[in-house]
């Protein structure tokens, strides 16, 4: 069966994670054209725009994302740092297009593109640079995604969120700027960013993963790998093993943190209400209103009536993608 006239489908629905930091004026119309084409397309995900360039996550049919890219490339970001993936159900539930102050926060402003950043280190060479021992291995991202696997030897700075990575660097790794330091993340883009401010502040030898822990599972066999257990991604697949399919863990609904099966064996554990991380901070108004929302879901699904939150396959993404209202 075909999508359109001439396009062929497959039953997977195909995930483009993409940035480049780029100086850019025109935000309102670039962020016009893109609803645009993400309508047109059908494409559903998020993509923020800034001064400093474009960050994005988008999933659709195949032909569809890679009109978007072809697009995206036509109107000037020739650069992109871009990871596939797929996936059997669609892993977002609406079309997100935000103009911010940074594609991703860290600085409370955009950097100039043109300034100085990390040395980019390809996937295959990644593992000769993180295992010489006067290197220093940092993963960039917060402690909830370090947890659930990471590169052998890294340091994790501990951190709830990226904006406190800044103050990791002043405070922990200040004492180090003459040292060879080797970063990571998911797809690169926090690295890359976190790089310019240490450039800046005088840091000699940084390096960073090119296209992050996604590329370097796409591009580097298991029995090669240094990358021990699941990588956290933002979407509704929670994580990915090694070959990018979806992982072991499921999100709770309640604080949006990853959760194992360990944890939904906790009497604290209620399917899209609360886990052990939540269950004693979360009010009881908040649990109330997610058990509704689970009850609304669910009674959707016996019914087969349409509703946002349940999983679409390709088939049944055909027929309602048209009604899904953008944001």
């Amino acid at each position: 069966w075909t999508y359109g006239e001439g396009t062929k489908l497959s039953l997977q629905f195909k995930i483009a994670a993409f940035y480049e930091f780029k100086n850019i004026d025109n935000l309102h119309s670039l962020s016009k054209s893109l609803k645009s084409c993400c309508k047109t397309n059908q494409i559903l995900g998020s993509i923020i725009i800034a001064k400093e360039g474009i960050n994005g996550t988008v999933a659709g049919i195949s032909d569809s994302i890679d009109k978007l890219v072809g697009y995206i490339h036509d109107l000037g970001f020739c650069s992109l740092n871009i990871k596939y993936s797929e996936t059997p159900t669609m892993p977002f539930y609406r079309s997100k297009i935000k103009i911010k102050k940074e594609i991703i926060a860290f600085l409370d402003g955009p950097i100039d593109s043109d300034a100085n950043r990390a040395d980019s280190v390809s996937p295959q060479k990644w593992n000769e640079l993180i295992s010489c021992p006067d290197v220093i291995t940092i993963d960039v991202r917060n402690d909830y995604e370090t947890k659930l696997g990471s590169f052998k030897n890294a340091t994790s700075p501990r951190i709830k969120s990226f904006m406190e990575f800044k103050k990791y660097i002043d405070t922990e790794l200040s004492t180090y700027k003459q040292k060879k330091i080797a970063m990571y993340c998911t797809g690169g883009i926090r690295c890359e960013k976190a790089s310019y401010y240490m450039r800046q502040i005088g840091f000699k030898e940084i390096f960073q993963l090119n296209g992050g822990i996604l590329k370097y599972m796409e591009d580097i066999a298991d029995e090669k790998s240094l990358w021990e257990g699941e990588c956290f991604v933002f979407d509704n697949r929670v994580t990915v093993t090694s070959d990018l399919v979806k992982g072991s863990y499921e999100l709770c609904r309640g604080c949006d943190e990853p959760i194992s099966e360990l944890d939904k064996a906790s009497d604290k554990f209620e399917k899209d209400v609360s886990c052990p991380n939540c269950y004693d901070t979360s009010s009881q108004t908040k649990k109330d209103r997610s058990r509704e929302r689970s009850k609304q879901i669910s009674l959707a699904d016996k019914r087969k009536t349409p509703n946002v939150y349940l999983p679409k396959k390709i088939e049944d993404y055909m027929k309602t993608a048209e009604n899904i209202d953008e944001s």
